[in-house]
């Protein structure tokens, strides 16, 4: 083995560094590649076991809608009327979410959630049934309003994400798009599972595979205690549309909410068939992508760039429509859902940042509760469209006049000076 050289210092002899040694200082081991900004934030104990089975709870937010559509237009042979059902359920779930929430920042999330999940999974249950019965038409309006129970496991979910990262705004960003991108996973997942299981079985089969995966999986993520965050103590400040800045955001949400309900009954008119489910599946599909990819930028779009991108692509689905392609279609919708995550990604990161801290449960869930008021009322206009439509791609309007009346909305929000950020 060759010996190093000897040197002499002042202090005695010393190892001279040869020409292939390691230079002074420097280390020989290579830096360590940046982990993924996904990998880090799954580092943290017990997110996993969290976002696992709130994603389980959630696949059933893409599923009741689309069974219940599918359900009663094979039983009763109108699509106006399960879109008024549905429409219905929504309506009233925009009541109480809110409520529901309030209790949940007052008393917490597994106190709340695990009895507003089982009166919810009983009254779609009895609403299946009362299908399968061909009950009179008012006991479905009636029936389905026993599912607005439902507790906002997303906003659950979030906010375990906001506690957990209160001092790292940019791994907050990559939880906010995470969590984006799993509801555009349940919303892509959902529907083709509801209509492969209603189509091969039989019409009330979504439903119930739907029921037992929604309470089972609120049991579980309502189990992981060790995430859950503390309750807040009462304030005085009131609801959080008080903030300022809150309503306007509201009525934007809520237009957007129109694009997602008048879109899913639409399409589902227009292909009326097994293969209805895969091709509205493919928005969801194209949102969740371009949320996981939204979650590793450092910069966020503005609200109005987001939304102003979406009313361009929303277009691409009615041409299609219009030249009666359905492989030009699913492209359409691909495209199209790309401009959805960005959008709600942004537009949630502004309801945190105006919701204090005390009531972001009840926040956040005005927030899904202005999107479910605008998804029913799209459903509703969606179903008259699909059974008086003049010509085939008329209901494709309805999404693309939704967007543009959301981009308008938030521009007129957005002209005063403190909201210059929209």
């Amino acid at each position: 083995m060759p010996q190093p050289d000897l040197a002499l210092t002042p202090a005695g002899p010393a190892l001279a560094p040869r020409y292939d040694d390691p230079s002074p200082g420097r280390s020989d081991r290579r830096p360590e590649p940046p982990r993924s900004p996904y990998r880090r934030l799954f580092a943290r104990p017990g997110t996993r076991a969290f976002a696992a089975w709130g994603l389980i709870a959630r696949l059933p937010a893409g599923m009741f809608g689309v069974s219940a559509v599918i359900m009663i237009a094979s039983v009763y042979g109108s699509y106006a009327l399960a879109g008024a059902v549905t429409a219905t359920g929504l309506a009233v779930g925009s009541v109480t979410a809110p409520l529901i929430a309030r209790l949940v920042d007052r008393h917490g999330q597994a106190r709340i959630a695990v009895p507003a999940a089982a009166y919810a999974t009983l009254g779609h249950l009895v609403l299946a049934l009362c299908v399968h019965e061909r009950a009179p038409v008012w006991a479905l309006f009636a029936t389905v309003a026993l599912t607005a129970t439902s507790p906002n496991t997303g906003g659950m979910s979030r906010a375990r994400w906001a506690h957990l990262l209160r001092d790292d705004p940019g791994a907050l960003h990559t939880a906010n798009s995470f969590e984006q991108a799993a509801d555009e996973l349940c919303f892509m997942l959902g529907p083709v599972l509801a209509a492969v299981l209603c189509s091969a079985l039989f019409p009330q089969a979504g439903t119930l595979a739907a029921a037992a995966l929604f309470l089972g999986g609120t049991l579980l993520f309502a189990a992981q205690r060790s995430t859950e965050p503390p309750v807040a103590p009462r304030t005085p400040a009131g609801s959080p549309l008080r903030a300022p800045g809150m309503v306007p955001l509201l009525t934007v949400f809520l237009a957007t909410g129109a694009v997602f309900g008048s879109m899913e009954v639409v399409t589902l008119a227009y292909v009326d068939g097994p293969v209805a489910g895969p091709v509205l599946a493919l928005q969801a599909a194209g949102s969740c992508a371009a949320g996981l990819l939204y979650g590793r930028v450092r910069r966020t779009a503005r609200l109005l760039s987001c939304l102003a991108a979406m009313t361009v692509l929303m277009a691409l689905p009615l041409l299609a429509a219009s030249a009666g392609s359905l492989l030009a279609l699913a492209a359409g919708l691909l495209v199209a859902g790309m401009a959805t995550a960005p959008t709600m990604v942004t537009g949630m990161g502004l309801v945190q940042r105006l919701t204090p801290p005390a009531q972001l449960n009840e926040g956040m869930t005005l927030a899904v509760t202005a999107l479910l008021a605008g998804i029913a009322t799209g459903s509703a206009s969606g179903g008259w469209a699909a059974d008086h439509a003049p010509f085939p791609a008329f209901g494709f309007l309805l999404p693309l006049t939704a967007a543009a009346t959301a981009l308008a909305l938030c521009t007129a929000a957005g002209m005063t000076k403190a909201r210059r950020s929209w």
